[in-house]
């Protein structure tokens, strides 16, 4: 069994959880109240920002220039191809894309973004890519498991969410990295392969958090 394939039986209780939350839920049927989705929308833009400074930083870390190469094409299409989709939407809310950057990190997306830059910036090429792997993986799960029964409706409110996360295009990006995981544990020593396992557990529980952020539209306390 594959280093990836352990992770994720790992993980599983949490990635059920993923599938139940009322958030991920709504989502899938189109009833999810709009505030929620912008509120997440708004969240999550913020968060790929991070997301594309850690493949930026696994493009550095590359050995190889066919990884460098894939890590530099991540970057890329986190920041043309998933940004699109949030500025499709802000426009919807009359929202720039200045806007959209200046919305404050709520507090489990601060912790979530700060788990994965010192995860990657501390930590080996496996370590960075691990932590980032739940992002990804789960996003495909969801994506193909809410549209397990066929594409959605022309009229469904999140249609062009839906068909990104569960596209083969996005698959193949969880494919190529779940690859490079497994590559890199072979040559890891047990302290790195539990290094790995434990930032790859507290991603998939910052992604379960990540839905309650913005099914509660969590905010600062104090």
């Amino acid at each position: 069994m594959s280093f990836t394939k352990r992770l994720q039986q790992l993980a599983k209780p949490i990635w059920d959880a993923q599938l139940t939350h009322p958030f991920v839920v709504a989502l899938g049927k189109g009833t999810l109240p709009k505030r929620k989705f912008r509120y997440y929308i708004l969240q999550d833009a913020r968060y790929l920002e991070e997301l594309a400074r850690i493949f930026a930083l696994g493009a550095q870390r590359a050995q190889d220039p066919d990884t460098a190469l894939r890590f530099a094409k991540l970057v890329e299409e986190t920041i043309v191809v998933e940004r699109g989709l949030h500025e499709t939407y802000g426009k919807q809310w009359k929202l720039t894309a200045t806007d959209m950057r200046s919305t404050p990190l709520a507090p489990t997306n601060y912790a979530y973004c700060r788990h994965m830059r010192s995860t990657a910036q501390t930590g080996t090429l496996a370590e960075l890519t691990v932590v980032a792997l739940p992002c990804a993986w789960i996003y495909c799960d969801v994506g193909r498991h809410l549209l397990r029964k066929g594409p959605p409706s022309p009229k469904h409110p999140y249609r062009e969410w839906l068909l990104l996360y569960g596209s083969p295009e996005f698959a193949e990006v969880t494919r190529w990295m779940r690859a490079l995981v497994d590559k890199e544990a072979k040559r890891a020593g047990t302290a790195e392969q539990e290094r790995m396992r434990e930032a790859f557990l507290t991603s998939s529980r910052y992604e379960w958090m990540f839905w309650d952020m913005a099914w509660r539209e969590e905010q600062w306390p104090v």
